[in-house]
Order: structure tokens, then C-alpha cells, then sequence
């Protein structure tokens, strides 16, 4: 564990939108963090069955489908970036708009087990690539969605990120 990935990351090491998720982080070491919540998502997701993968709380809200394939695809934004940016690239990185990326996706005809297997996937990969980070490449930053961002602060941003969408997930659609 190394002071990088245990202490929170600075206000100003992030856009304050995303203070918003750092802010639902545990304390502990990150990299500790988003292995426990894997474990913990994972046993939420594989108690939903396909026919429940398709409800939707309200009309205009996406299935679970949807949710699960919106928490994978962000998961892979923010990898990218983390990766990008500790590599030392320094190339400003586009945002992205949540609803036309679901909207495209077709995550509703999945089959929502192999949703579950990717999102186990992606971030088991996402843990790899953080596990290898020099102390240097946590503290690199990038701009991406018009804003400064570290690396570690990314690590933050995807977990509160998730725990956000699974909160969602049990307290309105289970």
C-alpha cells in the first residue's frame, strides 16, 4: 500500500462535478477499495435473473441492462484516461455524453450474465493496470471533459462512480 493510493486525492486534483463520487470512496488504500467493491457489486449483479435485467424504474430511466452497461462503459472512459495520462500523454481528452453512448449500445439485448462478466472483467484489468502505477504515475495529471485530473483521482472518480449507479440499483430498481 502506498501513500498514493491511500490518501484521498486533493479538491483540486479533480472538477468539483466528480467531488460528487470521491466523496462516496471509503477511506483505505483505493486499489483495496475497488477489488472489495468488485466482490460486493458482483454479488448484487448475479442475483438479478434476464427477466429482471430489463426493468426499468420509471418509463424514461434505463433497464438494469442499460445501468450495468453505462457503469462498464465509464469504467473504460476513466481507465483510458488514467492510462493515458500515467503514461506521461498530455493530449486533452474529450468528454462524453452518457445517454447517446447507452443509447447505442444495445445493452438491453445482451444477455445480462455476460454484462456481469464484462464489468467483472473490466475491472479486474483496471485493477492490473493501477496495481502497476509507479508512485510518479499516480500523481501525473491530464485534462479530459475540459478539466485538470490526476491519475490517482481517477482511480477515486471510477469507484464512487460505481457505488453510486449500485446504490441506485438496490435502493430503485431491486
Amino acid at each position: 500500500m502506498s501513500m498514493t493510493t491511500k490518501n484521498y486525492p486533493a479538491a483540486s486534483e479533480y472538477a468539483p462535478y466528480y467531488g460528487r463520487y470521491v466523496s462516496l470512496v471509503p477511506e483505505g488504500d483505493i486499489l483495496e477499495t475497488l477489488a472489495r467493491q468488485l466482490d460486493a457489486s458482483l454479488a448484487v449483479l448475479r442475483g438479478i435473473d434476464e427477466a429482471k435485467a430489463g426493468h426499468r424504474y420509471a418509463p424514461d430511466k434505463w433497464s438494469i441492462k442499460e445501468l450495468v452497461g453505462h457503469i462498464i462503459d465509464t469504467e473504460r472512459i476513466f481507465a483510458y484516461r488514467a492510462m493515458r495520462f500515467a503514461r506521461g500523454d498530455v493530449t486533452e481528452l474529450p468528454g462524453f455524453e452518457q445517454d447517446d453512448y447507452v443509447r447505442n449500445a444495445a445493452f438491453d439485448a445482451c444477455p445480462f450474465d455476460e454484462l456481469v462478466r464484462e464489468f467483472e472483467l473490466v475491472r479486474g484489468a483496471n485493477l492490473l493496470m493501477f496495481k502497476h502505477l509507479d508512485e510518479a504515475a499516480w500523481q501525473r495529471r491530464g485534462v479530459a471533459s475540459s478539466a485538470e485530473v490526476t491519475v490517482r483521482a481517477l482511480a477515486f472518480i471510477m469507484a464512487g462512480h460505481e457505488r453510486h449507479h449500485i446504490e441506485i440499483l438496490k435502493t430503485r430498481y431491486l
